[in-house]
């Protein structure tokens, strides 16, 4: 993972509004800081043993992950945990404390109002997903699964669903069609339609969502809301996966953020938009497991574009483009001390963060005061959206074409090849250099910040 800096610049420079965190990395939440993003974080697995056994060991989490970083960090949501009930069913027992315990902390905190916790879960949970009218949750979770609808209905929250048409597709050996996962155009024959409600289905997403609101239901349980914490197409996989390729990653993601920005819900509730993380924003080299497994990010780790998404059929929402790129350097020849007053300034009173700059790090070398100030000036630059004045510091800087990026060093709103990141577009998600995990990609000119109805990416570390 990039420096949290060049996560939070790549946020900035593509207009990502929203961000789920897989942990609470306060690297990541110092970097947030004074953004106006919003940030979803996570209390890791391996933490909810402690946390659902102790409402102490719950408060001190709050205060030293949420308290310690709000409001300056705009944080909105905490997940307890991600698929505890399928990934580490030996904490199911103490879910429901974990939820009820962080959401006490809040309350003793005054932050009861701005801040929503729930619990993202994966849709292998509900049974008989088609149609989705005869979904229903496995019921050997019905112990933990009432308590905690019970909770999200008495706290205002949402019911958090982790929503992957391709792993559907994989494992249907052939009966969902390909451009049905994908969001592709169908002709009206060949349209799933459930036989119970006559609700006509164009793809599979808004099919597994519904099945989770019937599944709901057949708990009695209908006003909860529910919000997508993970969604995404792999671009690369393994001989076994010919699917996971960039064109089809391409298609649904692009198709997906059509599809969530136009707020129309899904045939069973066409009033109430499905808010969803893009998962996610950085390809996980690293990881293990399938080809696939490493290759779900839109990013790669140098900032640039795995593919470009196509927001409308004419246009795309990241490029690499570099027209009209612009970035601050120091002067040269400027007086010596004038130029160190002013590196001082932006890595302090400025809010850069200037941890690239030490012994050890990317942007340390040249180690000079001149190489190190044009760093602190374009992440300040840069940070200030380029707005007018914002590249002078008393004389010693000016604006230039040539990115000043070098070996590792990457500058904000660039990669490695100097190329820009369009920043005319909305939000995403990724994964933390502990682990970010998502993040809102928000249509800037006409969404604003609902939540409800706006399209979220992942980060993960």
């Amino acid at each position: 993972m990039p420096h949290p800096t060049q996560v939070v610049a790549l946020l900035k420079a593509q207009q990502l509004r929203n961000v789920r965190l897989y942990d609470a990395d306060r690297g990541m939440l110092l970097a947030l800081a004074n953004t106006g993003i919003r940030v979803a974080i996570t209390v890791p697995n391996e933490q909810l043993l402690g946390i659902g056994q102790s409402n102490s060991t719950a408060a001190n989490w709050v205060a030293q992950n949420v308290v310690a970083h709000y409001p300056a960090t705009n944080i909105t949501t905490i997940c307890v945990g991600s698929e505890v009930l399928t990934a580490m069913p030996n904490v199911a027992p103490v879910l429901i404390n974990a939820l009820k315990y962080i959401q006490s902390a809040l309350v003793a905190s005054n932050l009861a109002r701005q801040i929503k916790v729930s619990t993202p879960l994966a849709s292998s949970m509900i049974l008989d997903s088609f149609p989705p009218s005869k979904a229903f949750f496995n019921q050997t979770w019905n112990p933990v699964l009432i308590p905690m609808l019970k909770f999200l209905q008495s706290t205002g929250s949402y019911f958090m669903l982790n929503v992957y048409p391709y792993f559907d597709y994989m494992q249907s050996n052939g009966v969902i069609p390909l451009d049905y996962a994908l969001f592709k155009p169908l002709p009206a024959n060949k349209e799933a339609v459930d036989s119970n409600t006559l609700l006509h289905y164009t793809n599979v997403f808004d099919a597994m969502v519904d099945a989770a609101y019937f599944a709901m239901a057949d708990l009695n349980v209908t006003n909860v809301p529910v919000l997508v914490t993970e969604s995404g197409w792999p671009s690369k996989g393994d001989s076994n996966e010919p699917d996971a390729n960039a064109e089809n990653a391409n298609t649904y993601n692009s198709n997906l953020i059509r599809h969530v920005l136009k707020k129309t819900g899904t045939p069973k509730h066409p009033s109430i938009a499905v808010s969803t993380y893009i998962y996610e924003l950085y390809n996980e080299d690293m990881k293990e497991g399938p080809l696939s497994e490493k290759n779900w990010g839109l990013f790669d780790s140098d900032g640039k574009p795995i593919y470009i998404l196509r927001l409308t059929d004419s246009g795309s929402v990241l490029t690499n483009d570099t027209t009209n790129q612009t970035y601050c350097s120091a002067k040269p020849g400027v007086d010596s001390k004038m130029l160190q007053a002013a590196l001082d300034w932006a890595c302090g009173p400025g809010k850069v963060d200037c941890a690239p700059l030490l012994q050890g790090q990317a942007c340390y070398e040249p180690d000079n005061v001149a190489a190190h100030a044009t760093y602190a000036f374009d992440t300040y630059y840069h940070q200030m959206g380029r707005a007018p004045g914002s590249c002078d510091f008393n004389g010693v800087a000016t604006i230039t074409t040539t990115n000043p990026s070098h070996g590792s060093c990457i500058f904000p709103g660039s990669d490695r090849n100097g190329s820009l990141l369009n920043s005319t577009i909305p939000a995403m998600d990724t994964k933390s250099a502990s682990s970010v995990a998502m993040f809102e990609y928000m249509n800037a000119f006409s969404i604003a910040n609902a939540l409800i109805g706006a399209l979220w990416i992942a980060v993960v570390s």
